[in-house]
């Protein structure tokens, strides 16, 4: 049996982040092992990349929910039938119900193509160039019942370039996320965050 965190991975399209992860986990001495990579679209890239690593993979289709709640159930019962004691969104496009925060506390982390709290949700990058802004980032944060609002654990700005579209600032902003994000998924597998209120610690608590 593996000393490492067991983690599940939650993705909806083509999972970059995820193949980061990958990446970074075939290291000796990386703390997290990914159990089972988790959909809300069957048909997502992310599935295809955790079958060529030999990682488990399913998806929970949203399609097939009326009830946020009951999806989320749903996603969590998959994780820990899997045997993960922590959630890692990469790339995931469902607002989980507050049941996962119940059952995961200070467990799940998520990252955000934005310095938070500017440009919440799903067009962040589109909506960073729409404002104007002359710096961007990356966000990542643990999840609470808010969305893109939880207790933020590391930012790093990207500068929006004069001549930038949202194809090529996506494409930076990217490059520093898959260098930080497995960083933060070894420190959350081994203990190294710790949550006050809304501040995040790094050193065992």
């Amino acid at each position: 049996m593996s000393d490492r965190t067991r983690i599940a991975v939650l993705a909806s399209g083509g999972g970059s982040n995820l193949q980061a992860i990958i990446d970074a986990a075939t290291a000796d001495d990386y703390p997290a092992e990914i159990v089972v990579v988790i959909s809300d679209r069957p048909e997502a890239p992310a599935l295809v990349r955790a079958q060529r690593a030999g990682i488990a993979s399913t998806a929970v289709d949203w399609a097939g929910y009326d009830d946020r709640g009951v999806f989320t159930k749903a996603v969590c019962d998959t994780a820990e039938d899997h045997g993960a004691r922590a959630l890692v969104l990469a790339g995931f496009m469902r607002i989980l119900a507050p049941v996962a925060i119940d059952r995961f506390p200070h467990r799940i982390v998520n990252i955000h193509p934005a310095l938070l709290p500017a440009f919440p949700g799903a067009h962040a990058v589109r909506e960073a160039l729409d404002h104007g802004v002359k710096v961007t980032g990356v966000t990542i944060h643990f999840v609470d019942e808010e969305v893109d609002r939880g207790p933020i654990i590391y930012q790093e700005a990207v500068a929006v370039l004069p001549d930038d579209d949202e194809a090529t600032l996506r494409n930076r902003i990217q490059a520093v996320e898959h260098r930080v994000y497995p960083r933060i998924v070894a420190a959350l597998a081994t203990g190294d965050l710790s949550v006050d209120g809304r501040i995040v610690t790094w050193g065992a608590p």
